[in-house]
């Protein structure tokens, strides 16, 4: 280099002289002060978007995932079961038709002017069409025909004979229901620790009320079996209350008349998700 353009020249320019400034290390050098500069302002850029986006996450408003626990009756499980015919009225109370009767006299031996006109002996011949009785009656006349006999006064209603009831059938009511150890409280707490409360949240879901209805099988030891569900709100929530109730423990199971019996269960499970 020159000795008059020693002065003028770059301090890196003195340094490379005379050495291989295409290797790297003299670009870089001289681009470090503009790279530093690009450094700091692109984390200063991200800093501040940084801080933007968590304010803006605060001011939005955030889901909040509850679950409401119904015990359901099955009293009216099968819907399309008709309810039985009120019995008939009895029939209205038939009078037996009169039927002429004359008063039998025996024979006694009195005077003319005693004699009674009630008492007075009957011809024969009038005897023929009428009853004997021990008073007089008008009436039909009695043509061989039977009167009919008239029914004691009752409901009119007969009863069906007693049968045994058939304890392997799947009761839907029963005397003394299936129970969750614990109760309904033990039951409640059970579906509270084991279901995923913030799946509709996960998957989506707007603010609303999403309840699930299973029915379940509790057989004679208790055993859980034949879980369903009546419908699907979506978000998950269907598969995810058969899949807790499916791993549940042994219920007490159900007793009619002292035995235990095969009982279908209902249950509603609503996953409610609202705004903070």
């Amino acid at each position: 280099m020159d000795v008059n353009k020693i002065l003028s020249a770059d301090i890196l320019d003195i340094i490379f002289e005379g050495r291989n400034k295409e290797y790297g290390a003299y670009e870089l050098r001289k681009t470090y002060n503009r790279r530093i500069t690009f450094a700091v302002v692109g984390t200063i850029v991200i800093c501040l978007l940084l801080l933007l986006g968590s304010i803006l996450a605060n001011t939005v408003k955030k889901k909040e995932a509850k679950l409401i626990v119904q015990d359901m009756s099955l009293e009216n499980f099968k819907q399309d079961e008709k309810k039985p015919e009120p019995p008939p009225p009895p029939p209205p109370k038939q009078e037996p038709p009169k039927v002429e009767i004359t008063k039998f006299t025996p024979p006694k031996i009195v005077k003319d002017e005693e004699v009674k006109k009630e008492d007075e002996i009957k011809e024969v011949e009038k005897l023929e069409d009428t009853k004997i009785g021990t008073i007089n009656q008008e009436g039909e006349k009695d043509n061989g025909v039977v009167a009919p006999v008239v029914e004691s006064k009752g409901t009119g209603v007969v009863e069906a004979p007693k049968q045994d009831e058939d304890y392997d059938k799947v009761f839907t009511v029963v005397q003394i229901p299936a129970e969750f150890p614990g109760g309904l409280q033990g039951w409640t707490k059970y579906l509270e620790r084991n279901l995923n409360r913030d799946l509709p949240v996960e998957n989506g879901a707007p603010p609303g009320k999403y309840t699930v209805y299973v029915t379940f099988i509790v057989d004679k030891e208790g055993n859980i079996s034949d879980v369903q569900a009546e419908n699907d709100p979506g978000y998950g929530t269907k598969d995810e209350a058969i899949r807790v109730i499916k791993k549940g423990p042994k219920w007490k199971p159900a007793v009619q008349n002292g035995r235990n019996v095969i009982y279908r269960h209902k249950q509603g499970i609503t996953f409610q998700v609202s705004e903070e």
